[in-house]
């Protein structure tokens, strides 16, 4: 009789907030970390980690001021990636985690970038999931975040885009997609980020990190260096309708690992939404091959 991996869903307290972790597979497996970015939540990994706890021990955290933790307001809590990658740690501590794979999308990969460069010898391996590292990846879309980020006065905020709204959310699996590809989005998923973005002081939250992604653009000459120094292997994996990263990040990481196997699929940003069979499978033998 096959085996089927049940997901466990629980709450660490670390310093007050409610951190929601869904967890899969036995704890002497080796761990895989399931970062997520902006604006979903563990919730994107729900379709992957049945099959990849047949191999691992999984374990995915919503971040605070997203899906089911805590999210307090910008006066209680630093929204910085920094400190997000400190809860993190906390979690991980709680759980009895020492070495990790970890999975870099959007958001996500300024957290796990923190943790790697804070204890390299932690990191076993990165999944790297339309999450930027490097400038090729930060376009022509990317000016008028730039300009604020440059100099945050009421002028060049109002010239950014207007997408902490129920459409921007929408925007975040649909944008730049083909309507063949949109047909296959499930459209919960949206409607649930941005119930959760509803809450109060959220949207100032989210605004607080998009504010802070310009310290993890200042960081991208570390992170090379982690890369130079570390060579962690790496398994690339990247939806080419991105409407946010840059298709040329893809070859970025190649230049600056030399252990990495890259995989070009259409899909978008959100790609787990479209692939996750065909994701779940390299992620597998990924941790087989390097454990």
């Amino acid at each position: 009789m096959q085996t089927v991996q049940k997901v466990r869903h629980r709450q660490v307290t670390v310093d007050g907030l409610a951190v929601f972790v869904r967890e899969a597979g036995h704890p002497d497996q080796p761990t895989v970390l399931l970062l997520h970015g902006f604006p979903s939540s563990s919730h994107t990994f729900r379709q992957i980690m049945p099959a990849l706890a047949e191999v691992a021990h999984v374990v995915a955290p919503d971040l605070p001021g997203f899906g089911m933790s805590s999210s307090p307001t910008v006066e209680d809590y630093d929204y910085t990636f920094a400190n997000l990658a400190r809860t993190i740690e906390s979690v991980l501590g709680q759980l009895g985690v020492e070495r990790f794979f970890v999975y870099l999308h959007d958001f996500g990969a300024p957290v796990g970038y923190h943790l790697a460069t804070r204890a390299p010898a932690r990191v076993r391996g990165l999944v790297v999931q339309n999450g930027n590292a490097h400038p090729a990846g930060l376009g022509a879309q990317w000016d008028s975040a730039r300009a604020y980020w440059a100099d945050p006065t009421d002028a060049t905020r109002a010239g950014l885009p207007d997408w902490l709204t129920f459409a921007g959310t929408r925007d975040q699996y649909l944008a730049g997609l083909p309507a063949r590809l949109r047909a296959l989005q499930a459209p919960e998923s949206w409607h649930l980020d941005w119930a959760r973005m509803s809450r109060p002081g959220n949207v100032e939250a989210q605004f607080a990190l998009f504010t802070d992604y310009a310290s993890h653009v200042a960081r991208f000459d570390e992170i090379a260096a982690y890369h130079r120094r570390h060579q962690p292997p790496a398994l690339l994996l990247w939806g080419r309708h991105d409407a946010y990263f840059d298709i040329a990040e893809v070859l970025a990481y190649h230049r600056a690992l030399e252990r990495l196997d890259a995989h070009l699929y259409d899909g978008g940003h959100l790609l787990l939404e479209t692939h996750p069979t065909e994701c779940a499978e390299l992620i597998r033998a990924f941790v087989l091959d390097n454990t």
